[in-house]
């Protein structure tokens, strides 16, 4: 199925899944305990249902970065409610001062106590200006660090979730310090003594997304991106047209099964039908159940093994070899 076939095609699901939502609506209000109408809001589920699993599917590279940066996907906020507790925020650097952009906080994570690090997009006007698009300054990656050094000092696990156009390229981030902010935390992050665990759970984008992603353990999203660049950026590099987008996306081969593939990322985690906007529960209950289970395979290396496994993870990434 080409880009404009499949695109196509997922319109017309999400306008068939939007009539029958409707008809659910309207059925569930006026139904009570008549048998005949439960029967029917049930058939319309199944429906709904088949539909979702037809969608997710179809879905080409640029359909799932739309799906990736859908406005109703859970953000980092909702993951920190949905996983963890007692979370308490850490703010600034130190240096210049916060970074709405990026939060930080210790909590508990089954009981245990952890580091949660990750980027914050907004949804409505206000937010969105508030946390800057989910775009970090140079003050934003050196509130993670200082975070996450804190953590090592008390041994915690740390936990990042990325979902980040990239790294603010305003010129105040520039003057102070982007790229070096960017470049201390990959390297201070291949240091760190303690299991770090990696999530992409919508857009991964370049260093900004990089920057908080040096872990023991990296997972995305089943429709979640990560990339050196966007793929509008890519097209009007490559062909000076933005609207070459899917070609672009296709051929970055930046989608979780690609990655997976690369051996960029260790797991893939499964979203509910529809995608992880239409479920933000099932979502989390989804990603728990990886973070759980590799954190306790994390647990049993030693300090050494886990600097030493980061290091290697991450030195053999972009290493491929032509058979003559």
């Amino acid at each position: 199925m080409d880009g404009k076939t499949g695109m196509e095609a997922g319109i017309k699901a999400d306008q068939e899944l939007e009539k029958i939502e409707r008809q659910i609506a309207q059925l569930e209000q006026v139904a009570g305990d008549n048998d005949e109408a439960q029967k029917q809001i049930r058939e319309l589920h199944c429906r709904i249902d088949g539909l979702r699993r037809q969608v997710n599917a179809n879905l080409d590279a640029w359909q799932r970065t739309e799906v990736a940066r859908h406005p109703q996907r859970p953000y980092f906020l909702d993951y920190v409610q949905l996983l963890f507790t007692d979370f308490s925020e850490i703010h600034g650097d130190r240096a210049f001062g916060d970074d709405a952009a990026m939060i930080c906080g210790m909590a508990r994570f089954h009981g245990e106590e952890v580091l949660v690090v990750g980027t914050q997009k907004g949804r409505d006007t206000k937010q969105k200006v508030y946390r800057n698009f989910g775009m970090p300054n140079p003050e934003g990656y050196r509130k993670a660090l200082r975070a996450m050094r804190i953590a090592e000092k008390f041994g915690r696990p740390i936990f990042t979730f990325i979902d980040t156009p990239g790294a603010y390229p305003g010129l105040g981030a520039e003057e102070r310090g982007q790229g070096e902010a960017i470049a201390h935390n990959l390297r201070d992050m291949s240091r760190l003594k303690v299991p770090i665990l990696v999530t992409v759970t919508g857009e991964g984008g370049s260093g900004g997304a990089l920057a908080i992603a040096v872990g023991n353990r990296v997972f995305m999203l089943e429709n979640s991106i990560y990339s050196v660049i966007s793929p509008e950026g890519c097209a009007s590099i490559m062909w000076r047209d933005a609207t070459k987008r899917d070609a672009a996306a296709k051929a970055m081969h930046m989608t979780a099964p690609d990655l997976l593939g690369f051996g960029i990322i260790d797991a893939i985690v499964s979203e509910p039908k529809g995608g992880a906007h239409t479920d933000h529960a099932q979502m989390a209950a989804n990603l728990d159940a990886v973070l759980t289970a590799n954190l306790a395979e994390l647990r049993k290396l030693s300090t050494e093994q886990l600097v030493e496994g980061r290091y290697e993870k991450f030195r053999k990434m972009a290493c491929f070899f032509r058979e003559e």
